[in-house]
């Protein structure tokens, strides 16, 4: 028998021997389970069972002993975070109360199950270091009577952990069917105590009258691509998804990773590849952490789903194309997603893929600018040395010397160049929706709340995804990790939650027009194939729900006397302190909740003019147009520039006394 069931050397899935057994079923009978072998049997056919994604819920995990509540059974789930502190009351791991070899943790599948593996972490925590390095493993149908994995006749010893974080994963040998799975710790590091973080991998047994089953169990209709797609996989789907719909979508790249591989996204619209005046455009972005694959995935079924609902001539989605112009980005940082991809699922940990190639977060690497705006607002330069929107990159983040990704500086060349009007992009952990700031305003604080002048249009269109997702609202829902946010809603201010400076999202908000917001789709960052398809069912009418939002609020032109559309002219919303600009066409988009608004436009050159624009509650915004005129003094530099004509200069009048002595 290999070495890696025996006890002296840890092992991954590469590393397992074929079984090689004869073609026949062997069926094993002991007194309590039974244990299969097939020929040819392929131990990852088996998916992990649910421990990370939730699927298996708290009720399902027993343990002999805890040490406190926060690191009960319930906490043994694999990749789950813990608190700051030690005596959290959501802790990092499943720890038992005493260190001996009598302890262990449970598993209840609630059906007969063919078990095939075991994925196991130490504890997540920042102060202690605790994790089992080898155990044993014991199966049972009445939880009774158990039964060990045994090499022969002697009880197998599985190798556990060399550290906390890395996961390392034993397949069985045997594949063993039955109800309840034990973990049986046999060591652990010397410095430490007993506490696992642990995933379990296995087939459910065929049993239709099973009330768990069905009672948990999600299918969806929709004819698409539920499966991990590599770079190469993913470009092919793009271009399969453009040759089904060439009238539609197009194809582009906004620069390359760190490695060179190039930044493709898909546009979805009734005339690609150009800009309509008076049609908004609307982004979704994902991967920015490599790791965080089911927002990459999300995106790939999207393209998918609007093009197969456009060509059966659905409505709904017929009337977003042909009225938005939607821009999708499913993989931000494609080499961080390799790295993740090679070991797997399951295998990748918290962490790897996270960073760009060159170690950098992406999502966190765009300039500091609520530092710039949050001085000029102390020091009163607002507006009359500095706007309060549009606020300029630094001259040192441009310089080449600037730890800059590649893959950030190609996202700041495309939010610059394309008029976006709202934006979200999908993240990975967690089931919230984040809305600026990101950063908290007061120094050396690291959560707080801090609004933007446009708090309420952000918590709005967060609530319009979280709401509209099959889970975020749902306060039965087991957290992920340590904060129940199905208690806010499903939706946080960023700064509360944890403050973060150059986030793409205050990015968005204070450089261009467009209102960013965080979607953090999925406990598992990286869910196993079988999962995509419930994910997708999970979040498809959200995806759907917040693009219509760009239809929600006034939009219109600024116009001259003449009827030309005039660009960078200034809209301005009474009582919120927050502008935005026209585009190049002099149309604009200015998100607002229902109610009365006093807008004004300023332009340069031209007098400034208000009205009030009424915002309804159904989709569709109002149209708010502006026609303004030439101020005289802007009349005259022009009469001035067009004849290259100098100002004719009056000699000064003398005095009335020097008139009167000269009569």
């Amino acid at each position: 028998m290999p070495s890696h069931w025996t006890g002296d050397q840890s092992t991954n899935q590469s590393e397992c021997p074929p079984i090689g057994l004869e073609s026949r079923v062997l069926t094993m009978w002991f007194s309590s389970f039974t244990v299969l072998t097939m020929y040819g049997f392929v131990p990852s056919e088996c998916p992990p069972m649910g421990l990370e994604t939730l699927k298996i819920d708290d009720f399902q995990l027993h343990a002999s002993t805890m040490r406190r509540y926060g690191l009960g059974a319930h906490r043994g789930r694999l990749n789950i975070q813990a608190g700051l502190y030690d005596d959290d009351l959501y802790d990092g791991a499943w720890c038992a109360g005493r260190n001996d070899p009598l302890q262990w943790l449970e598993v209840d599948a609630r059906r007969l199950t063919k078990f095939t593996g075991v994925i196991t972490q130490g504890r997540s925590s920042l102060w202690s270091s605790d994790w089992v390095t080898s155990y044993k493993v014991l199966v049972s149908n009445d939880s009774h009577t158990w039964v060990t994995l045994k090499n022969g006749s002697q009880d197998l010893i599985f190798i556990g952990n060399k550290e906390k974080e890395i996961p390392v994963l034993n397949m069985f040998p045997v594949a063993a069917v039955a109800r309840y799975i034990r973990v049986n710790p046999r060591s652990w590091f010397n410095r430490g105590s007993i506490c696992m973080r642990v995933e379990i991998l296995g087939c459910p047994m065929p049993d239709s009258q099973n009330y768990y089953h069905r009672r948990n169990e999600i299918t969806t209709t929709d004819n698409l691509d539920f499966k991990h797609h590599s770079y190469k996989e993913m470009r092919h789907l793009m271009k399969v998804v453009n040759e089904m719909c060439p009238n539609i979508t197009r194809i582009y790249n906004i620069g390359k990773s760190h490695s060179g591989q190039k930044l493709y996204a898909i546009e979805i619209s009734d005339n690609p590849g150009e800009h309509e005046p008076g049609e908004p455009e609307f982004r979704y972005t994902a991967g920015s952490h490599g790791n965080e694959v089911l927002g990459r995935e999300l995106l790939l079924l999207l393209m998918q789903f609007m093009c197969q609902e456009y060509l059966s001539g659905s409505p709904r989605i017929r009337h977003l194309v042909h009225e938005t112009r939607i821009h999708l980005l499913p993989s931000v940082n494609p080499d961080g997603y390799d790295k993740a991809l090679e070991v797997g699922s399951e295998l990748s940990g918290w962490s790897l893929g996270r960073w760009s190639q060159d170690g950098v977060d992406i999502h966190h690497n765009f300039p500091d600018l609520n530092s710039i705006l949050w001085e000029a607002e102390t020091k009163k330069w607002i507006p009359r040395k500095m706007l309060n929107h549009h606020v300029p990159i630094p001259e040192w983040y441009q310089s080449k010397n600037s730890t800059v990704a590649s893959e950030t500086r190609a996202l700041v060349s495309w939010m610059e160049k394309i008029p976006f009007v709202l934006g979200g992009n999908l993240q990975g952990g967690e089931l919230v929706v984040t809305f600026p700031y990101d950063r908290t305003r007061s120094q050396g604080v690291s959560r707080e709340q801090t609004p933007t002048p446009d708090d309420h249009v952000f918590r709005w269109l967060a609530f319009s995804y979280a709401s509209t997702h099959r889970l975020m609202t749902d306060a039965r829902r087991r957290v992920c990790h340590t904060e129940d946010f199905a208690k806010e809603d499903g939706t946080i201010n960023g700064a509360s939650w944890h403050t973060a400076a150059g986030s793409m999202n205050d990015f968005s908000y204070l450089h261009t027009n467009c209102f960013e917001l965080s979607m953090y789709v999925g406990c598992d960052k990286f869910p196993h194939e079988s999962e995509l398809a419930e994910e997708w069912e999970n979040n498809r009418e959200s995806l759907l729900v917040f693009m219509e939002q760009v239809h929600r609020g006034i939009k219109g032109i600024v116009w001259d006397m003449q009827g030309r559309g005039i660009a960078n002219a200034t809209i301005q919303v009474e009582g919120i302190g927050h502008d935005i600009r026209t585009a190049a066409d002099g149309d604009y988009w200015r998100l607002l909740n229902p109610g009365e608004y006093s807008i004004t436009v300023r332009a340069e050159g031209y007098s400034a003019s208000s009205k009030v624009c009424e915002v309804g509650y159904d989709i569709g915004a109002t149209r708010c147009d502006f026609t303004v005129s030439r101020t005289n003094l802007s009349r005259i530099k022009e009469i001035m520039e067009r004849y290259n004509k100098q100002p004719i200069r009056q000699p000064l009048r003398p005095p009335v006394r020097q008139l009167q002595a000269r009569r």
